[in-house]
């Protein structure tokens, strides 16, 4: 039987019924859910089979995450001066797991980081799963359950946000080779297509307009930046009652060239485009 066989029945039987907690067979469901993911033998949202399509969210690995907070104790965590009190201990074995994690840079138990990652003083969430080269810069969060691609960069001070419930709902996805500019933010299960470009300060919700202003007529998106896009923060004028004001939006301004090498189409994107990162 495969893991999600295995494991998957006792942890819905749980999140449905929460007396079912006390029983040792769905104790170790959730608790072997959450090691699962730990190694990296399950994900909370895998990718879909060919470009374009639409990513698959596993609500029962989202309920187990849930679940988990429920059986573990609050207790004191010591990491060598550092001293620490919480439910959820960091991940360990970084050496083994060819990861580098610079003080005070943590990833917390039941996130996997694939070979490579180097994780600053920044933040990795239980769920999140973060592809082999990619960096997570100083002060960069990356929120429960986010699938971060490989080979990305997500600069200083990036926040990546978390979407444990409804455990049905998407979690934040950056595919492959994207670039997130300093200070930018992606909430809400939006979507970052590969190899795209964010500039600093960009802000990518659920419902920000996210406009492409490359061509002679705009097109609009909610959630999903496409693949190799070049976005800065832009604003546009709305009426209300009291008056026409500026909202927040993001504007798609061009494109990553396909055909060349993504450090070379990155450094392009930035000089062509003047994007701040």
């Amino acid at each position: 039987m495969s893991l999600e066989e295995t494991l998957r029945p006792r942890v819905e039987q749980a999140y449905a019924d929460r007396s079912l907690l006390s029983q040792p067979d769905h104790r170790f469901a959730i608790e072997g859910t959450i090691t699962a993911l730990d190694r990296g033998e399950l994900r909370v949202a895998t990718p879909p089979e060919t470009e374009g399509g639409a990513w698959t969210t596993h609500a029962w690995i989202k309920e187990a995450i849930i679940l988990y907070f429920s059986l573990r104790k609050m207790e004191k965590l010591v990491c060598g001066a550092l001293e620490f009190f919480d439910k959820i201990p960091p991940k360990r074995d970084l050496e083994e797991a060819g990861v580098r994690v610079v003080p005070p840079g943590v990833a917390r138990f039941g996130a996997f980081l694939e070979p490579g990652v180097v994780l600053m003083p920044g933040y990795v969430n239980i769920g999140a799963r973060v592809g082999a080269g990619t960096m997570v810069d100083t002060w960069a969060t990356v929120g429960s359950c986010a699938q971060i691609g490989r080979d990305c960069h997500l600069a200083g001070g990036v926040g990546i946000g978390g979407v444990l419930e409804p455990p049905s709902a998407q979690p934040v996805i950056v595919e492959d080779g994207a670039f997130i500019g300093s200070r930018a933010v992606v909430v809400e299960g939006s979507r970052i297509g590969r190899e795209a470009v964010l500039g600093a300060g960009v802000v990518v919700t659920s419902s920000t307009a996210i406009l492409d202003v490359s061509g002679a007529e705009i097109v609009e998106h909610r959630g999903y930046v496409p693949a190799r896009s070049v976005v800065i923060p832009g604003v546009r004028t709305k009426k209300f009652p009291a008056g026409e004001f500026g909202v927040p939006c993001a504007l798609i301004i061009g494109q990553r060239n396909e055909s060349t090498d993504r450090k070379v189409s990155l450094n392009a994107a930035l000089r062509d485009f003047g994007v701040p990162v």
